[in-house]
């Protein structure tokens, strides 16, 4: 029989050895550590380089612009593609065209 402090020591040793599923992320809304624990093969640095760009360059439209982060490659957003998640209403829409002067037909 397991003493109760070696059944907890256990327990938690064992909770470690697990591997740890990642859950989606919003790219557009997520902090670096945020991306950093949540996308796979993608370290502080590479998620500071993420939220730098998207601070200089407004929100992601889609997950293939990562490739436009220094240090973020194709295989990167191949490998997080199921991750990767960019909230439509997080996406601040573009600036609309100031309206047209209607042509008058002669």
């Amino acid at each position: 029989m397991l003493r109760p402090f070696s059944f907890v020591a256990a327990l938690a040793l064992l909770a470690q050895a697990l591997p740890v599923m990642a859950g989606p992320v919003n790219i557009n809304t997520a902090d670096a550590p945020t991306l950093s624990r949540e996308l796979k093969g993608v370290g502080i640095k590479r998620a500071e380089a993420i939220v730098e760009y998207r601070r200089k360059f407004g929100p992601f439209k889609t997950a293939d612009e990562l490739a436009l982060v220094k240090g973020i490659g194709p295989a990167a957003i191949q490998r997080n593609r199921e991750l990767i998640r960019i909230d439509a209403k997080a996406v601040a829409k573009p600036a609309a065209e100031p309206p047209r002067p209607s042509q008058v037909k002669r």
